[in-house]
Formats: structure tokens, sequence, C-alpha cells
């Protein structure tokens, strides 16, 4: 990205009450003065005060009343200087207010650029911009704090003070080979060794995090299946709190799937209503049923739901045992115990809980099992820290070089040594964007919203 010109964009989403226009680079004032008057003079004088005015639009005409405040650099978001506009909300009048920013001699930022000069400006690291991206796509109160934290710089802390501790040993190793012949004081090799194990079982420890990290940023598809009528839509809208789903006695009332975002014991879910499965009727059936199928195959954990007061429980079974292949992510429900209070239900060859839905009773052992299934342990703490995939390829790599150092350590071999240490040295520096690939910087940022 060039990060010469002077960029803007709206920041916020279209539609509310208020609109902010921000504009970043080193023409920014002269921008702001461009298409902004008010009592007081937008310049330097008054940086980072709220200033009453007017849009002055290219004609010349006086636009929409707006809020303007110059935050001249470094002390900025993106470390260089930056007007913000804050204008009424709507579609019209924040566009009138960008396309006369762009007439004044500003260019449309493109996604994510905001944030990337403030990496290129040493605002932040390269983890921080990863979670400032996380923070506004999080859909559960733990991912969002989890962002919050990797803001604060806790995965930036635990990777600086690895990579601290690397370099001082590649410090000690190159200065025996340039004094190999020399009595000098060096340090016992098993401390250096010691060092390395140490380091090697914290990367292994934020290793360890990356499916928390996963679960947390990319959500958990939950399929909820079965025959018809056993009470699907029923325990989709009573997850969400809302009815959401069509709910009849009729046979086949859902007809094709339905998604909703959720949110259970803080992992965040997309729930997917199915219709039920069973001899289609008609060709409409038929294509829900099959998009059943195909919903199934995908799904990251399965609700098969059985009706617990059939007649005939076996073919319950059957059924879901013909459409599930993978075991390990599905959990089949019991609903209607209500009207079978009595009953011996058979054992299944997956988890399995009871519950009535009409009655409400039995959730919290259904989200016990879904808890345990995706974290494959309870869940009783948030993370501290989470990395992402991208981390954990560099980890991987990292921890890679660390038992050849250590035995090259070992050896006295200083040269082999330090071609490990660097290694590992290297890949934690592409961590934090110490080290930078310009290729991995336009994925990180292309994702990002435009604005931000």
């Amino acid at each position: 990205m060039n990060t010469e010109d002077t960029i803007c964009a709206i920041c916020t989403g279209i539609g509310g009450a208020i609109s902010i226009i921000r504009i970043a680079g080193n023409d920014a004032l002269k921008v702001g003065q461009k298409i902004w008057c008010g009592q007081a003079e937008l310049s330097s004088k008054n940086s980072r005060k709220m200033l009453l005015g007017k849009i002055i639009l290219q004609n010349g005409s006086v636009g929409d009343s707006a809020l303007a405040v110059y935050m001249p650099g470094p002390n900025s978001y993106t470390g260089g200087d930056v007007v913000e506009l804050h204008c009424h909300g709507g579609a019209l009048a924040t566009r009138q207010t960008l396309d006369t920013a762009l007439q004044a001699g500003a260019r449309a930022a493109e996604a994510g650029e905001f944030t990337f000069r403030a990496f290129v400006n040493g605002k932040m690291d390269l983890t921080q911009a990863e979670a400032v991206c996380d923070l506004i796509t999080a859909h559960s109160d733990m991912a969002l704090h989890l962002a919050e934290r990797q803001i604060q710089g806790k995965l930036s802390d635990n990777i600086g003070e690895m990579r601290k501790e690397l370099v001082d040993i590649l410090a000690e190793s190159e200065s025996r080979m340039d004094f190999a012949g020399e009595d000098l004081d060096w340090k016992d090799d098993s401390i250096f060794i010691d060092k390395l194990e140490k380091i090697g079982a914290e990367i292994a420890k934020l290793l360890e995090s990356g499916r928390e990290g996963i679960v947390l940023r990319n959500g958990i598809r939950v399929v909820l299946a079965g025959k018809p009528n056993t009470g699907k839509s029923s325990l989709l809208n009573l997850l969400l709190g809302f009815d959401r789903a069509i709910v009849t006695q009729v046979a086949g009332t859902t007809r094709d799937t339905l998604e909703e975002n959720a949110n259970l014991r803080g992992i965040p879910v997309t729930l997917i209503d199915t219709a039920g499965i069973r001899e289609a009727t008609d060709m409409i059936e038929g294509i829900g049923i099959d998009r059943s199928h195909q919903s199934i195959k995908q799904a990251q954990v399965v609700f098969w739901l059985l009706d617990a007061s059939a007649e005939d429980i076996d073919s319950e079974i059957s059924e879901m045992n013909t459409h599930t292949v993978d075991k390990e992510n599905l959990i089949a429900i019991w609903n209607k115990t209500d009207l079978v209070k009595h009953k011996t239900l058979p054992e299944l060859p997956c988890p399995s809980v009871n519950i009535s839905v009409i009655n409400s009773t039995g959730i919290a052992d259904l989200l016990d099992l879904f808890e345990k299934a995706v974290w494959e342990f309870p869940h009783t703490e948030e993370p501290e820290i989470a990395v992402n995939a991208r981390h954990a390829k560099l980890l991987e790599e990292a921890i890679e070089a660390l038992p050849g150092a250590a035995e090259n350590l070992g050896d006295n071999d200083w040269e082999l040594a330090a071609v490990h240490l660097r290694a590992a040295i290297s890949a934690l520096a592409l961590i934090t964007g110490e080290e930078s690939d310009p290729d991995i910087l336009d994925n990180i940022f292309s994702r990002f919203c435009i604005g931000k």
C-alpha cells in the first residue's frame, strides 16, 4: 500500500445517527480546511478539539453541519496527521461529504489502510493489527475479550520475551565463533540448553491455544438434524431465545435449511435448522432434504434429534446411524421425554442427552455436551492468549529449530547452532511484523473493512 497519499473513507456503518469520515496523510489538514469551515479554525492550535461548523461543497455551497477534529501525528491512530468529520448519518449526507473530500485531493482508502499505516508507523505490531480485525468481527464476549487482550500486547509481549532470549543465546554463540581462541569466562552451555527447553515449552503452550483461537474467531457450525417432527425447529427457537423457525404439528414443515448466529456458552455458533430426513413427498421437499445431507457433511457439530415418544425407537436410531458417518462430532438428543417419563431409552454409540424442548428441561446438559465436544474438555476460564493459524504456522517453524540449536550448543558447534537460532528468531519476528513479507501483509490487511 502507498503510505504517502492522503486517504479518506467512511469509518462508520451507513444508517446510524452519526457518520464519521476519516482523512489521513500529510495533507489531511489541508483537505479538511478545504471542505470544512467553522467559527474556530481547523488548525494545529485547535488540535484535538471538536469544532462545530459546516461542510463546504465543491461548488462552494454550504452542506451538512459537521463536527471536525484535527489529530496531528504521531499521536493519532495511524501515527500520521488525521482529520475526522462527524456529520449526520444517512447514505446521502455521508456520501456527499466523502465525495467532497475526494474532490479536494484525498483518494479513497483501501481495505485496512488506516490500520496498515498504524503498523508501518510503529503504533502497533502485526499481532495487534490483526486483533483490530478480530475485535470488529467478534461474535461472543470471549472472542471480544481475547481480541482486546491481544490489542493490549499480551501475545506480542510473550513473543518478544522469547525472541529476546534467543537473541541473547545467538549473541553468545557468535561471540564464541569470533573469539574461539580466547580464554574467556564463558557461561556454561547447559544454561542455554535449559533456556531453549523453556522457550520450547512456552511455544508448545501457545500452539495448544490455536484450537481456542480457531473456535473463537471462526465460530462453530452446528446442524440440527433428524426425522420430521422431532423438534428441530423448536430447539432452534429455544436456543436462540426467539421464534425464528415456523413450528407446527405437520411433519415436514421445514423444507429448507435455515441459518442463524447465536452464542452458546461463550462460543460463537451458526445454528442450522434442516428439513426432516425422510423419503421426499415432492420435488421441493427433496431439494430441502438434499441440502440437509450437505449441511450434515459440512457441520462441525451435529445435534441429531430423536423422538423419545416414537413407537419404533429402533427406526429412529437406524435413521441416525445411516446419515451420520462421523460419530465424533455427533450429539444424539432424545426429545419429547416429557411424554415418556418412565421409558428406558437404549444406549447409543455417541454422547446423548434427554431433553424436553416444550418444558425446557435438559438444555443445560445438552450445552455441557456441546461445550465438551468443542473444547474436548470443560472450559471454565477465558483463554489469556489464543493464536491464529498464521501465528501457529510460524510458531511450529520456531519450535522445530530449537532441538537442532540445543544439540549443536551441546556439541560446541556454534556456527550450526547460530543457523538454527536465526531460523527460530526469524519465525518469531514474522509473527509480530519485525520482519515482514509484503504478500503476507496484503493478505492480512485485505480482510479489514474499508475505513479501519
